[in-house]
């Protein structure tokens, strides 16, 4: 629903070409907005009218691969599942993993903090990124970080990592690769109600199990992912999990039995095991299939990306269920369980007409929902202009002035991705008046 035509778009194929551009839009002030594969959801590269597109399409290349430190040096444009075919002959793999791996561009990883089905125990990108080369607004060339265990300083990565490019333009990253597991397994289990999958998600965590990854599917997605992927899923199932355990043979062995053990204690309807490497993967397929198996299901759908803490998981999806009638539209629930970043998606009809601003007013109360229980409003989406009323709900004038404070430290006159991400101060308290209306 977001679209607008730039000014100028380029495509530059070196490191000094991209300090030019920086360079020469900084002297007349003219926008620039980087971007990758444009994979994002939240239109936080969309382009400005007045401003140029840096496209780091070009920045393709995988510059060095160590084995022995476990590091790759890489370009922006690189797509995130080619670092994982490129280190396999070491044994290695890169650990985050969106669903749109296939496609999206590492830089734009970096860019939203993305994370994947396995970043419950690997962690997001900004855990796995080690350093950063960085072009400032002004054509300067810093690099942050180090390959090293340490660096001085304040920690500018975690900084950079989910900057949505607001603070500079990543033109090369240096990633953890992580050694291959001994033996992956997934334990797929059905569960009558979306209450006892919720709590079953937190039973795993309580018991002192980290899995590698742990993600939940309601009905409408099972149904839908199914129908696409053909994973063996439960039809009848209200909910269902994906837990899958990696380590030793003998360690695998005895988690998955745990496990078992576990969501047959809080319920489970079904229990499945994976036997093979082709039956894992068959079973994350439809996991990853599950945003473009919705779109089968209905003319249109609208992604959210809210993060609770897991003790409300149960809570927060009742809820949704309740929303689901009051605003009269389905929604189908996929989401990281693990570490309570939800991705609820909105099915509607655009040409329906009203339907749509229902479908936002939806959204919007279900961000409020999550800030309303201790969690935030995205987890690796970003904020972009989608979620941009929504930053008011969840943070207040102080603490949005210090983000502008932040933001004029890198980018003084404001040209870098303009508009996205942090709003204008003046506009928060209607953005929260506006909130409470949708809310009420």
């Amino acid at each position: 629903m977001y679209c607008e035509m730039p000014l100028l778009v380029v495509l530059p194929e070196t490191l000094a070409q991209v300090q030019q551009v920086m360079t020469l839009c900084h002297q007349q002030g003219v926008p620039v907005i980087a971007r990758g594969a444009g994979t994002g959801l939240c239109a936080g590269a969309m382009p400005h009218p007045d401003g140029v597109v840096l496209s780091l399409a070009k920045f393709n290349r995988i510059l060095a691969i160590d084995p022995l430190a476990r590091t790759a040096r890489i370009e922006p444009g690189v797509r995130n599942l080619a670092i994982s075919e490129a280190a396999a002959q070491h044994g290695l793999y890169y650990g985050p993993d969106p669903s749109s791996q296939i496609a999206c561009s590492i830089g734009g990883n970096v860019a939203e903090n993305s994370g994947g089905v396995h970043c419950l125990k690997y962690g997001l990108t900004v855990h796995n990124v080690l350093s950063v080369q960085l072009v400032t607004v002004s054509g300067e060339l810093v690099t942050l970080g180090s390959e090293g265990l340490d660096s001085s300083g304040l920690d500018l990565m975690a900084l950079i990592n989910g900057s949505e490019g607001l603070l500079g333009v990543v033109t090369e990253v240096t990633v953890r690769l992580l050694p291959m597991p001994e033996k992956a397994q997934v334990v797929l289990a059905g569960f009558p109600t979306v209450q006892a999958a919720g709590d079953a998600v937190g039973a795993v965590i309580a018991a002192g199990i980290i899995p590698a990854g742990l993600e939940m599917m309601d009905h409408h997605a099972i149904v839908a992912a199914e129908a696409f992927a053909q994973a063996g899923y439960p039809l009848d199932a209200q909910a269902l999990l994906l837990c899958e355990l990696d380590g030793t043979a003998a360690e695998v062995d005895q988690y998955i039995a745990a496990v078992a053990e576990i969501f047959t204690a809080q319920g489970a309807s079904s229990i499945r095991v994976s036997q093979s490497e082709t039956e894992r993967a068959a079973l994350w397929k439809g996991r990853k299939s599950a945003f473009p198996a919705v779109g089968r299901i209905s003319p249109d759908y609208y992604c959210m990306d809210g993060t609770i803490p897991r003790s409300q998981l149960a809570y927060v999806l009742t809820q949704m269920q309740q929303m689901s009638q009051t605003f009269g539209l389905r929604v189908a629930n996929v989401f990281h369980a693990g570490d309570g970043n939800l991705h609820p998606l909105i099915l509607f009809d655009a040409n329906k007409p009203g339907e749509f601003a229902r479908t936002e007013a939806f959204g919007a109360r279900i961000l409020a929902l999550c800030v309303e229980v201790g969690g935030c409003i995205t987890g690796e989406h970003g904020v972009g202009l989608e979620k941009i009323r929504q930053m008011a709900v969840q943070f207040n004038d102080a603490e949005i002035a210090q983000l502008h404070r932040l933001k004029s430290a890198f980018d003084p006159h404001g040209t870098l991705n303009p508009g996205k991400g942090i709003p204008v101060l003046g506009r928060c308290q209607e953005y929260r008046a506006l909130a409470k209306g949708e809310t009420s």
